[in-house]
């Protein structure tokens, strides 16, 4: 258990790092733009310094997000891993469709089926078809279709998706866990308690009450 903190523990600090540069690149590489919309801000009350700081941000903040969710799914991928060594990413024929050609499975351990999601924020219906397919793919393929989302999104349609979602899992037998639920899933599943120890983690980064 504790090389795989200790992998837990190496994989933040390289995400950590690498967010870090991409973010220092990126301000660096605002200096440069056209900032000529600044006059459209100014007309709606938005001063060119309160202008310059939600650019930044907005930038910013879409690589937080990006590599946010590419750490929770591999953190939990390494204890998916350290449970069940012989699971494998994999890719299946779409027998349904003919778009797309395949579907990715995240976790395949035995017949269970396994996608791990940090969040899905979603409020596009065509991702209910497409993830309807997908979980009928995986079932005539003989595995179970299983979801494991850490993180329910706020906004109120997206919610909704996401208990469509729900049911379709669970109309072709599969599984679906959503906050609270996805960490407890993970922790009987594997034995690991990753929300703990990302906990331990960020208490040693940022403390909880730290700026």
């Amino acid at each position: 258990m504790e090389e795989l903190i200790q992998k837990i523990e190496k994989l933040a600090e390289v995400y950590s790092v690498n967010l870090k540069n991409r973010i220092d690149i990126r301000i660096e590489e605002m200096k440069a733009d056209d900032n000529s919309h600044y006059l459209i801000y100014r007309v709606l009350g938005i001063s060119r310094q309160e202008g310059q700081l939600i650019d930044q941000y907005q930038n910013t903040g879409r690589f937080l997000y990006k590599y946010a969710g590419a750490f929770l799914e591999e953190a939990a991928t390494l204890c998916l891993n350290f449970k069940f060594p012989n699971g494998i990413k994999t890719k299946i024929e779409n027998t349904i469709g003919q778009r797309p050609k395949t579907f990715e499975i995240d976790f395949l351990n035995g017949n269970d089926a396994i996608e791990v999601k940090w969040k899905d924020a979603t409020t596009d219906g065509d991702h209910i078809t497409k993830e309807h397919t997908r979980v009928q793919v995986i079932r005539e393929h003989g595995y179970k279709p299983i979801r494991v989302m850490f993180y329910y999104p706020q906004r109120e349609q997206a919610i909704r998706i996401q208990e469509t979602l729900k049911t379709l899992y669970k109309g072709v037998e599969g599984e679906y866990y959503g906050g609270d639920e996805a960490w407890e899933y993970l922790k009987a599943y594997t034995g690991v308690d990753l929300k703990l120890i990302l906990t331990q983690i960020a208490n040693e980064r940022v403390p909880e009450n730290g700026n």
